[in-house]
């Protein structure tokens, strides 16, 4: 499907990689991305040295590996955006393989760190999530997959791509991480409706997922507890959900001031899942809504420039990936302000963590690589291709 892209990449005679990259990439959001980049560095020197403090660790520990981490981020997404769309889905493939068979091995090599979901691997120097790279990986296939079966004589790319769907699902959910099964649950769900799924099905699908997390919230003491403690009407002022909203509330519309808040000091996970509330209690709502912003600016002028994309295979991953970084980010502030149960997601690019600002990058350069500037054709030069 990927062939359906017409000129692929703009080309000028003896024009440089550098420039015609430059002139295709959606200038906007690279921007957005670089912006939240420099907003989990500023956070992350305001979050992360209490921790450090705590762990017997030099000061500036966890901020020099955030610094790191978002180095080898950038240089990946860097490298995803200058590849061709049909690239980006070998890459995809690969990566879905390997992050799949790692999925598999996590029950029997896999550890929890104390928190209760055997989610990593444990290298001693440094951990890797599989799920977190899964997700992007699984959005293209899938994406390539629901577009294939839109061919004449193609394979029957939905179901197959709802199977590899319900299987990671499954296995998230043995875990268990519930959160990020939703979030692959969601991602599916909206690539296939933009393919054009039955309102009906849709509806089949949201009922299922209802009948799911009752079968969870029954048979997980894990999942129960968030869920109970979310539906509490009292919140308990010495639970994380508790710290963060005081956090939100003492800072206001300006914030307490640079360094002086003191949610850092209770929260055990302040420079990851509840890095909002640091920015909420420090800078005060005015930062919050830049953050808001920022994502919202990737996500709208993604979906816009998807929208005049002719290719389904383009079209359809592009949506899956730009949704699904919204939503993350959407959930990861919702359970902050507990508009939302507990998730333990973290937020895109700003919370501290390998797995996640690595896997982010990856899933930002494929999207920024789907949204660059290419001819598109005429209409009938679409419908004589098809013909051949």
């Amino acid at each position: 499907m990927t062939e359906m892209v017409y000129g692929a990449i703009p080309k000028r005679d003896g024009e440089p990689v550098l420039p015609r990259w430059w002139r295709t990439i959606d200038k906007w959001s690279l921007s957005c991305i670089l912006l939240l980049f420099g907003v989990g560095i500023l956070l992350g020197l305001a979050a992360s040295p209490p921790l450090a403090e705590k762990n017997g660790l030099p000061t500036f520990y966890y901020i020099q590996r955030q610094a790191f981490f978002g180095v080898m981020a950038l240089i990946a997404m860097i490298a995803t955006t200058m590849m061709d769309p049909k690239m980006v889905r070998r890459l995809a493939v690969v990566g879905f393989a390997i992050t799949f068979v790692a999925l598999l091995l996590l029950p029997f090599i896999g550890t929890d760190f104390g928190k209760g979901a055997v989610r990593w691997f444990s290298f001693g120097f440094a951990s890797v999530q599989p799920s977190e790279f899964l997700k992007p990986a699984f959005v293209v296939v899938s994406a390539w997959l629901m577009s294939a079966s839109q061919d004449l004589d193609g394979p029957p790319g939905k179901l197959y791509s709802f199977a590899l769907a319900l299987i990671i699902v499954m296995l998230l959910a043995m875990q268990p991480d519930f959160g990020q099964a939703a979030l692959i649950l969601f991602s599916w769900a909206v690539m296939y409706f933009v393919a054009g799924a039955p309102l009906t099905l849709l509806v089949s699908l949201a009922v299922g997922v209802v009948m799911f997390g009752t079968v969870a919230y029954n048979n997980s003491e894990h999942f129960a507890r968030r869920i109970d403690g979310f539906l509490s009407a009292e919140v308990d002022p010495r639970t994380q959900i508790g710290y963060a909203t005081n956090a939100i509330q003492e800072g206001g519309f300006f914030g307490v001031g640079v360094g002086e808040g003191q949610v850092k000091w209770s929260l055990p996970d302040a420079h990851t899942d509840f890095i909002i509330a640091v920015a909420a209690e420090e800078y005060g709502l005015v930062l919050v809504l830049a953050i808001i912003a920022l994502y919202g600016t990737i996500v709208v002028r993604s979906l816009s420039r998807l929208m005049r994309e002719r290719d389904p295979f383009i079209r359809l991953a592009g949506t899956g990936l730009a949704c699904a970084f919204g939503v993350q980010a959407m959930i990861n502030m919702g359970v902050a302000v507990r508009l939302l149960p507990a998730k333990g997601m973290t937020l895109p690019f700003v919370s501290y963590g390998g797995s996640s600002v690595i896997a982010s990058g990856i899933a930002v350069g494929m999207l920024l690589a789907f949204t660059r500037n290419r001819p598109q054709g005429e209409i009938g030069d679409i419908l004589i291709r098809r013909g051949r």
